[in-house]
Parts: C-alpha cells; sequence; structure tokens
C-alpha cells in the first residue's frame, strides 16, 4: 500500500532489525519507521521480501520494478529503504503479535537465508495547546511548534502570572511555586496531553515532558491529578521547574487526556525573545545497564505576552490621585472632574503615600493579553520615592498584576520617574500600521557628553516588549525632565482620531502680543495668588532675556516635533499648540533647565471628552483668563470639555501639575497583539 515520502513526515525513526532475534516497538502513529533493509541482510543476500499483517502498511524505496507480490525483490547496492506506518492504535498490550512486518532474505537461487520480524504496539500521542489562538486547545495542530505574527500566524500565547490570588500576605503567582486557587489556573495556559492505546505501555517504556535550561528560567509547569478533598495543593503537582527540567508524565491508557497548566514567570527583555518550547518524548528502555533513548518526541511553542501601554483615547476606568495635608483645592478639582467624565476616583491617603503626591511619576498602567485571559499590569518605576509600597500593597492583588525593573545601580534619575513614559494612539506611518501605537521616552540629546538618560534596564524592557515599538525624544533639557512637560495626545473626531498638543512658547508669545495690540497689555499674570508678584503682559513682552530662554525652549520642542512628525506619520494638521512659557533655572553643578514659568497646561488628564487643565492664571481681560479661553477655543473645537484644576500652589510650585499628580488605568485595545504584523 501506498504512502506518503518520508521526506515530508514530521516525525520519522531509523529502526534496526536482526534476523537471529524479532524486535517489539512501540510505534507513534503519523511516524514513519525507516529500515535500511540491507543492514541486516545476512552474508550472500540478492533478494529480499516484505509481508505484514493487514493493519501494517509499508513501502519501499527506490520503488522495485513491477513484479509479482510473490516474487522475492533484488537487493539495491544503494540498500533497499522499507518504510513502515500504521494508521490505528492498539486495542491491548500483548496485541503487538497481531502488528507484524516479516522481511525474509534470500541467496542467488532464492533460497531463503533469514527473516527479520518486527512487533508493533501502536500509540497516539500528541501533545497540543491553542496554537490556533481561538480559546481551545484544538487536537494535534501542525503549526504548534512553532510560533508566527500575524492575523494568519499561528502559536500558543502564555501570560507571565504577575497578579495575586490572595489580598493580604502578597507576593505574585509567579514567585510561588504551587497553585493556591482553582482561579490562578485562569493565568496559566492549559496544555493537554492527548493518547490512544492500550491500557499501559509495553515494560519499560515511558514518556516524558522536559524544557531546555535557558527556558526553565521563564516558565513553570503544573499537573492536574484529580480534585482531593483533603488537599487542594496536591491536585496541581508541579511537573517542570528552574530545578527540574525534565520529569516522567503518566500514561494513563485507553482514550486518555491529562491537563497541564503552563505559567509565565518573566516577561520579555534583552535576554529572553518570549519563545518557550516544551517537549513530550516517547523514550524507549534498552536494557537495565544503559538510558532509555527517546524514539518520538513533540513539541510546542509559546510566547510570552507583552506587557501593553494605553493611550489617553482609550475609554478611562479609574483615576487615581493622592491626598496631602495641603492639596484640598486639588482634590476637590479632580472630584469635580471625575464626577463630570463618569468615572471612579480612587484616593490614595497619606498613610500611603507618606506626603509622595507625584502619583503618574511612581507607576504606568498596562496590561497583558491572551485568548483566554487577560488583565491590568502596573510597572513600578524604579524612581522609589514615598510612594513606593503603593503600586505592590494596593494595587497588587486577583487579575491586577504587577512588574517592576530593579537597575543596574542606585543611581537613578528623574528621567526614570514615569512623567518620562508615555504612548501615542495607533498610528501608520510609511505603510507600517501601530494598532497598539508607539512607547514614548525621553532621553539626553543625542549629541550630549554627559547628560540624564532613562535607566537601561528600563529601557532595555520597554524595547523588548516590541507591539509599541519605542520612540525616543529629546527631554534632558528640561529640570525635571519628563515628556509630558511638553507634550500630550487628545481624541479628536477626525483625522487620525487624535491630536498631538505640544506645549509653545512662539503660540504663548503670539497671543501675549494679541493682547498687547488689543490694549490690554497692562494684563497681568498670576493676579491674587497668595504669594506671587502679578506681572504684566508688557513686562513679559519687554524682557529680551526671557524671550531668549524661550526661543530655546521652542528650539528643543521643535526638535521634538520633527521626531513625532517623522515617528508617528504626523503632520502639522495633527498638532496643535498651547500657549506655554518655560524659564530656565540652573544650580552650580549643572547646565540651565526649563521649568515651566505658569501652570503647564499641556501637562493635562485626559478622561474621554473631559480635560482637567492646570488652572494657568494668565491675564484677564473682562474677568475672563486670556489662557483659559484659548485653550477652550482650541479644545472646544474638537468636542473637548476644559476644566481647569488649581494646582498651583499643591503642585506647580513643587516642580508638577496635574498630570504629574495623576494617573488613570484605561480600557484595554479590542485588537489582539498576535495580529501584528511584524
Amino acid at each position: 500500500q501506498s504512502l506518503r515520502d518520508a521526506s515530508v513526515m514530521a516525525h520519522s525513526r531509523t529502526l534496526g532489525l536482526y534476523t537471529d532475534k524479532a524486535v517489539n516497538v512501540v510505534y507513534v502513529i503519523g511516524t514513519d519507521l525507516l529500515i535500511n533493509s540491507g543492514r541486516c541482510a545476512p552474508p550472500g543476500t540478492n533478494f529480499f521480501s516484505v509481508k505484514c499483517t493487514p493493519n501494517v502498511q509499508y513501502t519501499i524505496s527506490p520503488r522495485p520494478q513491477e513484479t509479482s507480490h510473490l516474487s522475492p525483490i533484488p537487493l539495491s547496492k544503494g540498500d533497499s529503504m522499507v518504510t513502515v506506518r500504521m494508521s490505528q492504535a492498539s486495542e491491548t498490550e500483548n496485541d503487538s503479535k497481531v502488528h507484524k512486518l516479516a522481511v525474509r532474505y534470500y541467496g542467488k537461487d532464492k533460497k531463503e537465508l533469514g527473516t527479520a520480524l518486527l512487533y508493533l504496539t501502536a500509540i497516539e500521542i500528541s501533545l497540543d495547546v491553542d496554537a490556533d489562538r481561538d480559546g481551545v486547545v484544538e487536537k494535534n495542530n501542525p503549526k504548534k511548534g512553532s510560533w508566527k505574527w500575524g492575523p494568519d500566524g499561528h502559536g500558543a500565547v502564555l501570560l507571565v502570572n504577575c497578579d495575586c490570588e490572595r489580598t493580604y500576605l502578597k507576593t505574585p503567582d509567579s514567585k510561588q511555586t504551587y497553585v493556591s486557587k482553582v482561579s490562578d489556573l485562569k493565568d496559566m495556559s492549559l496544555m493537554v496531553l492527548r493518547t490512544r492505546g492500550p491500557a499501559k505501555l509495553p515494560k519499560g517504556y515511558k514518556l516524558t515532558m522536559h524544557i531546555s535550561q535557558s527556558d526553565a528560567e521563564s516558565v513553570r509547569v503544573f499537573r492536574f491529578i484529580s480534585y482531593n478533598i483533603t488537599s487542594f495543593l496536591n491536585d496541581y503537582p508541579l511537573v517542570l521547574s528552574r530545578k527540574v527540567l525534565s520529569q516522567e508524565v503518566p500514561y494513563l491508557g485507553g482514550n486518555a487526556e491529562v491537563n497541564f497548566y503552563v505559567e509565565g514567570l518573566r516577561f520579555t527583555d534583552k535576554d529572553f525573545s518570549g519563545l518557550i518550547s516544551i517537549n513530550l518524548s516517547v523514550l524507549e528502555p534498552i536494557s537495565p545497564l544503559v538510558p532509555e533513548t527517546p524514539i518520538f518526541t513533540d513539541k510546542v511553542v509559546f510566547r510570552v505576552a507583552p506587557w501593553i501601554m494605553t493611550p489617553n483615547t482609550l475609554n478611562p476606568v479609574e483615576v487615581h490621585v493622592c491626598s496631602t495635608k495641603d492639596n484640598l483645592q486639588f482634590l476637590k478639582g479632580m472630584k469635580h472632574l471625575v464626577a463630570k467624565s463618569g468615572q471612579k476616583l480612587k484616593i490614595c491617603y497619606e498613610y500611603m503615600n507618606r506626603g509622595d503626591r507625584w502619583m503618574q511619576d511612581e507607576l504606568e498602567f498596562g496590561y497583558i493579553d491572551s485568548p483566554h485571559q487577560r488583565f491590568p499590569v502596573v510597572l513600578d518605576s524604579p524612581r522609589d520615592g514615598k510612594l513606593r509600597d503603593f503600586p505592590y500593597k494596593d494595587l497588587l492583588g486577583p487579575d491586577f498584576g504587577y512588574v517592576t525593573k530593579e537597575p543596574e545601580n542606585s543611581e537613578v534619575s528623574s528621567l526614570d520617574s514615569f512623567g518620562n513614559l508615555e504612548v501615542s494612539p495607533p498610528v501608520t506611518v510609511d505603510g507600517k500600521n501601530y494598532p497598539l501605537g508607539r512607547i514614548l521616552i525621553g532621553v539626553a540629546f543625542p549629541t550630549a557628553t554627559k547628560g540624564r538618560n532613562m535607566t537601561k534596564v528600563v529601557q532595555d524592557f520597554l524595547w523588548a516588549q516590541s507591539v509599541q515599538d519605542p520612540v525616543a525624544l529629546y527631554s534632558d533639557w528640561l529640570y525635571v525632565g519628563h515628556v509630558d512637560e511638553f507634550m500630550t495626545f487628545v481624541p479628536a473626531p477626525d483625522r487620525k482620531g487624535f491630536r498631538l498638543l505640544l506645549a509653545s512658547p512662539d503660540a504663548a508669545f503670539k497671543l501675549f502680543r494679541r493682547l498687547q495690540s488689543d490694549g490690554h497689555g497692562d494684563a497681568k499674570l498670576f493676579e491674587g495668588l497668595k504669594g506671587e508678584v502679578p506681572i504684566a503682559v508688557d513686562e513679559i513682552l519687554k524682557d529680551d532675556h526671557f524671550q531668549a530662554e524661550n526661543m530655546y525652549v521652542q528650539g528643543c520642542i521643535d526638535w521634538n516635533r520633527d521626531v513625532l512628525k517623522r515617528k508617528l506619520g504626523l503632520t502639522e494638521e495633527d498638532i496643535i499648540d498651547l500657549p506655554v512659557l518655560f524659564k530656565l533655572v540652573s544650580n552650580s553643578k549643572d547646565v540651565p533647565r526649563a521649568l515651566a514659568f505658569y501652570p503647564d497646561m499641556v501637562n493635562m488628564i485626559v478622561l474621554g471628552k473631559h480635560l482637567g487643565i492646570p488652572k494657568p492664571f494668565g491675564p484677564k481681560v473682562d474677568g475672563q483668563c486670556m489662557l483659559e479661553a484659548e485653550m477652550c477655543s482650541l479644545m472646544e473645537g474638537l468636542g473637548l470639555e476644559c476644566t481647569f484644576i488649581d494646582d498651583f500652589a499643591s503642585y506647580h510650585k513643587l516642580l508638577g501639575e496635574v498630570h504629574c499628580g495623576s494617573n488613570v488605568r484605561r480600557e484595554m485595545f479590542d485588537f489582539k497583539w498576535w495580529n501584528l504584523e511584524m
């Protein structure tokens, strides 16, 4: 009976036969047994013949010339190969005697010289995962052993089990070597060992699951046994781990399935591609004195899900702010804004924040996603201010993950705060789609001989996630050094679905010159602010040194403007300039760097169509702040509503604004990251 050419088969095994003894083997359905008919031929052999029972099929290569099926076949000089296959699993362990193949050898006169006998016990075996990413573990997907991006791609997805099923004595589940609750299994990927065959394997044969030493740093595998009333922990023993690279797993016999749960331990990083292989092998005994030999190996491949950031254009879920003894006015404005937007406000009180109000700088919200489970994950910054315990103690919990990256040394700069970490909305650049947006970080200017940078371990982590290809901006010109001091994104009903907002001294001077020409040069900034000396528009416009400082700032922003246009595929029509002025400050050890002169309106919080903007205390005409009026005019054309929040004393004077003092957890993207065209 004809078979496919052995060269196209996924698994093949070369087998030696002997004329002085029968060979008993386990055969795995779907594989090829390759027998070199000449290897065991007695001396003087010129012909051979092959006979088998009806449930065994074979082919001979090179194909012999057409002869009677009873006629012996000439033994070719290159030795003929016999390829053996079976299509059905054996029903009992001892029915190998009815699965038989015989190779007979003949001399020149066609006298029989000997017979090599092969007895086969056939089993079906497959290690299965959700390789087609539909949430269901299908049987023996032919592409399960590799990984491919894209909507027509394949390969299973693995989550880092970085949440915590407990709400007290917290430890991320990935740090525990046991399954604590049934709910913990949702965060793992199901892997099924499917077998069909006799009640037990022939003596000495066994199944073993194994991983490489390098993969063992990133994955753990548990097995389900049975529900045990007395001890849940015994239901899910650990199979593979850093300490156990290989372990025997049960063959249950008959038509059976064994469930395994695969747990990711770490995210993709500079030293880890995110790809993990798990192998299942059938081992064959040779003798008690030598190790078993693998005769068949099935492999599955997982990719660890990346950590994904969420841009301002996604709907908010909850807003986080700190309560301190001096920010009552700020909290009042935030409560009003959040109530209008219909969101939930979560306040971190002083027993937890210990006076640290910079919620944005301490953490960044993101999430991880797979076909079977998704949940938010907070990335804890290495800044480690007095808020350092909040992400772990307050946010980590059931279906809320936690990850942090420890710097290689103790040197952490202001650029390691996450006001210096943003993400764009989805964009298309030169025909390439970024449906999850692009991460934006601030670093030192490329030509700087020395300067502040985001710590390397965090940058390596962000680049390694690969699905939000980062863009480096220049932010070291700022005193604090965060990209959120000069840029943000707001949703828009047209064009690309958003606008990039940039702080612009040029826009501020243009506004102030218009006020001056309209006869309002005596209108004052900071009027009525306790402890502040009001300054008139005329005074600002005649200060040449102040204008020179802002020309420098505008140049720094314009450098970033060009990068953003190029890296995000933007045009000038996608950008709105906000009137913001800066001043340069320095200490004796450092170069001058920029701070916002009045509350930095670009440093806002975006809650759908509601914007929480630092109240700028600009020059008033007929009782109306002209900076607020300009801001409203620019934003209301996009259908956005501006709420101005007084953060002057409690944030602006401390070198931050509304965005620095708040954080927003947002809905996750509908787009599935594994469908990216990479």
